[in-house]
């Protein structure tokens, strides 16, 4: 009588081992399919919004507080409708929301550096074609009153960095390809589509800055 009791303890124990072993590979599956593609559905239509709000803000004139859309980022390079929110801010929630502007870099078309970071998969991954960037490859920055064109000075996979090294964020960034100016702009993003301490960067400069109205252009003082 002991050995069927022991075989029928046995199956049970492996029946609910297996069935642990089921639910948790569903909840695998299942955290796997959110972050990969949920995210990205409600990235994208958060950046949707965060766009909307930016343009009613215009036509108030309101500024943008800290988590809000203050500008429009395109690089044609990603397409002729790549158009992303920057928003004021490199939380997880900012980067949810569009292109994050670091705190306490320039701002677009001053002196300095301006330094954008973006995801590169998940949550509407913006800067998903990073490595495909080249040189000369244009940027266009549009806020409420104007419009400011840099031109990259690097391919988008030719630097490589520690997510520590804050030197690419500095006005000046010790580097060779880095242009000759004073209004330069620095896009960050993740160097492996998982997990990764490396960052990519791409370093540019300010060539042109015009009226967002259709008026007459300018060129912008290096």
């Amino acid at each position: 009588m002991t050995r069927p009791a022991t075989r029928t303890r046995r199956r049970k124990w492996l029946m609910a081992t297996g069935i642990v072993l089921v639910l948790a590979g569903v909840a695998g599956l299942g955290y796997v399919a959110w972050e990969y593609i949920g995210t990205n559905i409600v990235a994208r239509q958060t950046q949707q919004n965060q766009l909307d709000d930016l343009h009613e803000r215009w036509q108030s004139g309101e500024a943008a507080g800290s988590g809000e859309a203050s500008a429009v980022l395109r690089i044609p390079r990603f397409g002729d409708d790549f158009e992303v929110p920057i928003i004021e801010g490199v939380s997880d929630d900012d980067l949810s929301a569009g292109v994050g502007h670091q705190p306490g870099t320039a701002g677009p078309g001053e002196r300095g550096n301006f330094v954008l970071a973006g995801h590169r998969v998940t949550r509407g991954e913006p800067f998903a074609d990073f490595p495909e960037l080249r040189a000369g490859d244009r940027v266009e920055i549009e806020t409420r009153t104007r419009t400011y064109e840099y031109r990259l000075d690097m391919d988008g996979d030719e630097l490589e960095v520690d997510f520590s090294e804050g030197w690419v964020m500095e006005s000046r960034p010790d580097y060779p390809a880095v242009a000759d100016s004073r209004r330069l702009i620095t896009l960050v993003t993740c160097a492996e589509l998982f997990h990764t301490d490396g960052r990519l960067v791409a370093f540019g400069h300010l060539v042109d800055t015009r009226p967002t109205e259709r008026t007459t252009a300018t060129t912008a003082p290096s």
